[in-house]
């Protein structure tokens, strides 16, 4: 699986932001879907996961209520719609599909393939 993450920007705080991911092949709507960012001198985090059929999400804390998961399979495509920006979730933004459950993790999740990523900037 291919991924290529975009729609990263310049955002003031408050503000929104849609980003997308889309993934070759046909095997896409059998993987799990992530999105984890990366911000300046710090480790990458989980953000969010979406089980194959868009029937279970995960968020992480700080994320959660403002941003929002989703998946359309036939567009080999996930988003992730994030609302309520704050300067502190500037980072690059990553996509991740994985295909084995792992209760121990937070995303729960083992993700296989990687995409590049896409800069989220959000300025106070």
């Amino acid at each position: 699986v291919q991924l290529q993450a975009s729609g990263g920007g310049l955002v003031q705080a408050g503000g929104s932001l849609r980003l997308s991911c889309a993934g070759s092949g046909r095997t896409f709507s059998t993987y799990a879907m992530g999105w984890f960012r990366q911000a300046p001198g710090k480790e990458r985090e989980f953000v969010a996961t979406i089980n194959w059929i868009g029937g279970s999400t995960r968020y992480a804390d700080s994320v959660k209520g403002r941003f929002t998961i989703s998946r359309d399979n036939a567009k080999n495509t996930v988003y992730l719609q994030m609302n309520s920006l704050k300067p502190e979730d500037t980072a690059v933004y990553y996509c991740a599909a994985g295909s084995r459950y792992d209760s121990s993790r937070p995303e729960s999740y083992v993700m296989d393939y990687w995409g590049e990523g896409t800069l989220v900037t959000v300025s106070s």
